[in-house]
């Protein structure tokens, strides 16, 4: 039994695995590389022939875990993808609006490169296309959780909840050769406790291979208070300077969470009325997802649902969902709030908002989420007195906050308490998903307060896993 790490690997984004057994080779995730540095694996052939696969699994529907199946797809990949139900639901609609939004890009690019007189690093065309992503749908099979799921002869799964996004899992793969059964765990994105809306991660008592996220690994959310007051804050601040609140939003559960939070201060009369714009297609879907998997809602929210306040819909909320929806925001003259995605603002509707309130003191751009090494939105939360956009620059003058705890990532403390839960050490831990620094300091902590075996694999790295 081998694994390959083919991404995510002393990075965050780009998770892919390739599970390698006698009789079968499974995929697990199979996402698009974000960071500005790592882009050029995005059009990198598989290290795996795609046509040699005999199954995927999915951990979630974020792009950085789903993002480059069609690309996969359309290179010859043919097998079936198991994942959650609502994972099939909520990576249909993030795969096609990446088509969409990459070949709206590919045609901007085209243009601007043209009337420059140049030519971009990278191929001025999109990864896949709206055919590809008609061509994966078919393949994605839903998996109840709590369920041996039976992927090849050799080979099984259980999906456990993962408490970071509706459908998130944790796979507990189980793989019997030569009568000798082993377990892999993939933790995929391990969630916090106690968050709104979907219930928490599960805990595991043994693993013969685990295969760790570290994202948080070297250090704890910042305690600022709780999110409801600093969000109140950033509003109230905001609208009382006359500005916007810009907020960059991943369209998948951190967007759904905005929402539930601002009900929550409009219910209780701690923000002014004002309008609220969800001003991106994919988080318009989403919504609607997760009002169909209510069953996968976690106590509190069923409590605000029984008593009226429904936490994804109130008074002020407006659904952009088209692009003359998007356009009719600049004509709104009173202060307002606008959520638009993407979440790391490397692309999508959120950069035409930033380039209209960027150089704005009145207005704020809030940041809800972690933002990846080299993306623009780290370069503006970390100050950057300019920053391109759209081939332009512009000066920042807008206030930047950031709300912490807001996270969807367990962060150092919980990472342990999660792998702490093992009764006997593993024969391997390998930690992925984290910048390098993040993923060398939970080593280091696993191994002063364990004394468990632990690696930070390389890219495209194959370990033998005996």
């Amino acid at each position: 039994m081998k694994l390959h790490f083919l991404g995510a690997n002393r990075q965050v984004t780009g998770s892919r695995y390739c599970l390698e057994t006698a009789d079968s080779k499974i995929m697990i995730d199979c996402g698009m590389f974000q960071e500005r540095a790592f882009l050029s694996r995005n059009w990198e052939p598989n290290s795996i022939a795609p046509n040699e696969c005999d199954a995927m699994l999915l951990t979630h529907a974020h792009l950085d875990h789903c993002g480059l199946i069609p690309k996969l797809v359309a290179n010859g990949f043919n097998a079936p993808i198991f994942c959650t139900r609502p994972t099939v639901d909520l990576a249909e609609v993030i795969m096609r609006d990446s088509a969409k939004i990459q070949e709206e890009d590919a045609k901007y690019k085209r243009r601007r490169h043209e009337r420059e007189g140049r030519k971009g690093r990278y191929p001025e065309k999109a990864l896949y296309n709206e055919d590809d992503v008609l061509q994966t749908l078919p393949m994605l099979s839903g998996v109840p959780y709590e369920t041996l799921w039976r992927v090849t002869d050799s080979v099984s799964v259980v999906f456990h909840d993962a408490g970071h996004i509706l459908g998130s899992a944790m796979l507990e793969v189980v793989v019997t050769e030569n009568g000798k059964t082993r377990r892999v765990i993939f933790s995929g994105d391990i969630g916090q406790w106690n968050k709104p809306l979907i219930r928490d991660p599960i805990l595991f008592d043994s693993a013969d291979h685990v295969v760790m996220e570290s994202t948080y690994g070297d250090r704890d959310h910042e305690d600022r208070g709780d999110i409801e007051t600093q969000l109140c804050d950033a509003i109230n601040n905001t609208i009382a300077r006359g500005g916007n609140v810009v907020i960059p939003t991943f369209a998948v559960e951190r967007a759904q969470e905005l929402m539930y939070y601002i009900s929550r201060l409009v219910h209780d009369d701690r923000i002014p009325d004002l309008k609220v714009f969800l001003d991106s297609p994919m988080a318009v879907d989403v919504t609607d997802i997760f009002r169909q998997y209510r069953e996968c809602f976690d106590q509190e929210a069923w409590e605000l649902i029984g008593s009226n306040r429904s936490p994804l819909q109130f008074p002020g909320l407006h659904m952009a969902r088209t692009s003359s929806q998007s356009k009719e925001i600049n004509n709104e003259r009173k202060p307002c709030i606008i959520m638009a995605t993407s979440g790391m603002c490397t692309g999508g509707r959120v950069k035409h908002h930033l380039r209209r309130n960027i150089s704005r003191p009145e207005s704020t751009i809030l940041f809800v989420g972690y933002q990846a090494f080299g993306t623009l939105g780290r370069l503006i939360s970390d100050g950057k007195p300019a920053v391109r956009i759209h081939g332009r620059t512009y000066e920042l003058k807008a206030q930047v906050a950031r709300i912490y705890g807001f996270s969807g990532h367990a962060d150092r403390k919980a990472l342990m308490h999660w792998i702490g839960n093992l009764k006997q050490p593993p024969e391997n831990i390998f930690l992925t998903h984290g910048e390098e620094n993040a993923a060398m300091s939970l080593a280091e902590n696993i191994r002063s307060e364990k004394g468990w075996p632990v690696s930070v694999p390389e890219f495209q790295e194959v370990v033998n896993l005996g």
